[in-house]
C-alpha cells in the first residue's frame, strides 16, 4: 500500500496569488500572512508572482490566466467580502467561490480560496492572519500532493 504524506515543503514551488484590493485592509492582512508563510516554508521570494484585482469576482479571470500560463505549482486567491445591506453579498460570494472552484478543476492546478466571506469587519479581521497562512500551507501541500501522484 502506497501512502503519500503530507509534504509542506515549498522549495523549488512557483506560486501566484491574486489579491482582491476591496477591503484592502483585510486584504493586506492575508497577504502579508500568506506571504510570510509561504516564505517560512521554503517558497523564494522571487518564485511568487502577486496580482491584485478590484474585488473577488475579478478574481477568478486572473487566476484562469496564471493557470494556463503554465508558470505555476499552485495559486492562491485572497480577499474579504464583507456583508452589507443588499443581496449583493451572496452574489459575489458565491459567485467568486465558484469561479475559483471552476479553474482549480479545469486547470487541474491547486487554488486554495482564502477569500473570507464574513458578517462584519471584525469577524473578517479576526480570521485575515490564520486564513492567509493557512492558504500558503494549502497550496504547497496541495501542489507537493500532484507532484507526489
Amino acid at each position: 500500500m502506497r501512502e503519500i504524506e503530507k509534504n509542506l515543503d515549498g522549495t523549488d514551488l512557483r506560486v501566484g496569488v491574486v489579491l482582491s484590493r476591496f477591503n484592502s485592509d483585510i486584504g493586506d492582512g492575508l497577504l502579508s500572512a500568506c506571504t510570510a508563510e509561504l516564505l517560512k516554508l521554503g517558497v523564494a521570494s522571487e518564485a511568487i508572482t502577486i496580482a491584485t484585482v478590484p474585488g473577488a469576482l475579478e478574481t477568478p479571470l486572473i487566476l484562469q490566466h496564471m493557470a494556463m500560463s503554465d508558470q505555476y505549482d499552485a495559486l492562491i486567491a485572497l480577499g474579504a467580502i464583507i456583508r452589507g445591506e443588499t443581496y449583493h453579498f451572496e452574489v459575489v460570494a458565491n459567485e467568486s467561490a465558484r469561479g475559483i472552484s471552476e479553474v482549480q478543476f479545469n486547470a487541474g492546478i491547486p487554488v486554495a480560496n482564502a477569500v473570507l466571506t464574513t458578517e462584519d469587519d471584525d469577524q473578517a479581521i479576526a480570521r485575515m492572519h490564520v486564513k492567509g497562512a493557512e492558504a500558503a500551507q494549502v497550496a504547497v501541500e496541495m501542489a507537493n500532493l500532484i507532484r507526489a501522484l
